[in-house]
């Protein structure tokens, strides 16, 4: 608990020791030892190998000895038939996941595909009823343990289980440790490897895992040109038109947890602001409710000659209206953001990112991608300065931009969610082809 509120102060450091103190105290402590893989993925200095092989290390000691657990699967191995696909999370609610997880469900053919939800909700909302729905079977999971899930998934003879949370809260990974279907996948929710060698497959895109990195990931990468696709939230609103017009000033802005933000970004954002006459950053999520956490991000700006005055930085939720008020968003790195970046495109916004280490260090760079936008991926910290800049002085082009975005997303790949569930259910297809 002392690690999570360091983290939501964004004091990396002083959270990493705690993790691993609670891990010295409780070594079997899994909780603990994911939420440190979760805070190593936004380390700012450590390189793609040294974090993976921290990923390595809970599969060791916690994936491994499952294996004596494994028996064979007695399923139907005709490649053709209906598959029975089941899919495992915690957040089958109102959950920022719900705009990637509903439209896959809504879209399933029941006649390829019979799904499963192993909810771990504890409290059922409007979201839950939706998605209800859209399943031919809802599992309540809460209460369970991961032996006794695994047992009844094993039961339901699914044939491609599906983990949808990674090392996020209310994640059920050790059942999937268990091996209790004979095809196991690991996607959406998490954004990299789940460092369990019990999963078979990641599926992504070949944006955000290009060839050539699959020594990053425990499960092997299955790409698609249509991962996932985004539902936007309702009543979002219209495109404003562009607030630099009649503030007489840019504004950047970013919508992000705190833990994103680092002394990387800062140096790179505050350059931004100094290369931009007279622009504003603003940055909205809920750790800026936190007034010492202001401070201190405002400390570490003037370090590099950018007052407070050029700052603004609180919460509102939705942000639609924040959004609105954003000329230019700025995407965090190592760790990319995720949901915030298709809700800015739709709201007319575009943003700059780093293409870094995979996959959560390219999200911005697989969904710019397929928005039609890959000028607007820096490969250096310095790209990404002067792709910023560049946008930031062409303001009747910008307002253009703004205006053209969402029609842009509606016809395009990132909405598309017909062609989504097509693509989806052929790799399922062809992973059970495979094991068969």
């Amino acid at each position: 608990n002392l690690a999570n509120a360091l983290q939501a102060e964004c004091r990396r450091t002083e959270a990493e020791a705690s993790y691993r103190r609670a891990l010295e105290i409780k070594p079997d402590f899994a909780g603990a030892h994911g939420n440190l893989l979760f805070l190593l993925n936004y380390d700012p200095e450590r390189s793609a190998e040294e974090i993976f092989a921290a990923y390595r290390q809970f599969d060791a000691h916690f994936g491994l000895p499952l294996r004596a657990q494994w028996r064979a699967h007695a399923n139907d191995r005709s490649s053709g038939r209906r598959l029975r696909v089941g899919y495992v999370s915690p957040d089958f609610r109102n959950h920022s996941c719900r705009h990637f997880i509903e439209p896959l469900l809504a879209h399933h053919d029941r006649a390829v595909v019979e799904v499963f939800a192993y909810a771990d909700v504890a409290v059922e909302d409007q979201v839950s009823a939706r998605m209800k729905s859209h399943v031919a079977h809802w599992v309540p999971t809460v209460g369970m343990d991961d032996a006794q899930l695994a047992e009844r998934i094993r039961a339901d003879g699914i044939d491609i289980l599906v983990d949808l949370a990674g090392h996020t809260r209310g994640n059920r990974l050790l059942v999937f440790a268990r091996k209790p279907a004979p095809v196991s996948v690991s996607t959406l929710g998490f954004g990299y490897t789940t460092g369990l060698s019990a999963i078979d497959w990641f599926l992504t895109d070949p944006f955000a895992v290009p060839e050539g990195f699959e020594h990053l990931f425990s499960e092997r990468p299955w790409r698609l040109a249509q991962c996932l696709v985004y539902r936007p939230a309702e009543g979002m609103g219209e495109v404003s038109e562009l607030p630099a017009l009649k503030n007489g000033h840019v504004t950047f802005g970013t919508l992000t947890r705190a833990v994103r933000i680092n002394p990387r970004t800062v140096r790179v954002w505050s350059e931004i602001l100094r290369r931009v006459p007279g622009a504003r950053l603003r940055i909205d999520s809920s750790n800026f409710k936190d007034a010492s956490l202001c401070r201190s991000l405002t400390e570490q700006f003037a370090l590099h000659g950018v007052g407070p005055d050029r700052l603004e930085m609180g919460f509102h939720s939705p942000p639609w209206d924040v959004l609105r008020e954003i000329d230019i968003g700025l995407d965090c790195f190592p760790h990319n953001s995720g949901t915030t970046l298709f809700e800015s495109l739709y709201m007319g916004v575009p943003f700059i990112t780093l293409a870094g280490r995979p996959s959560v260090g390219r999200l911005g760079s697989s969904i710019l991608s397929k928005a039609g936008h890959a000028e607007w991926i820096a490969d250096s910290e310095q790209a990404y300065v002067d792709k910023a800049a560049a946008l930031a002085s062409e303001l009747p082009r910008l307002a253009q931009i703004r205006q053209r975005l969402r029609p842009q997303m509606q016809a395009g790949a990132l909405l598309n969610e017909e062609e989504s569930a097509r693509q989806v259910e052929a790799a399922y297809r062809q992973m059970w082809r495979q094991w068969c």
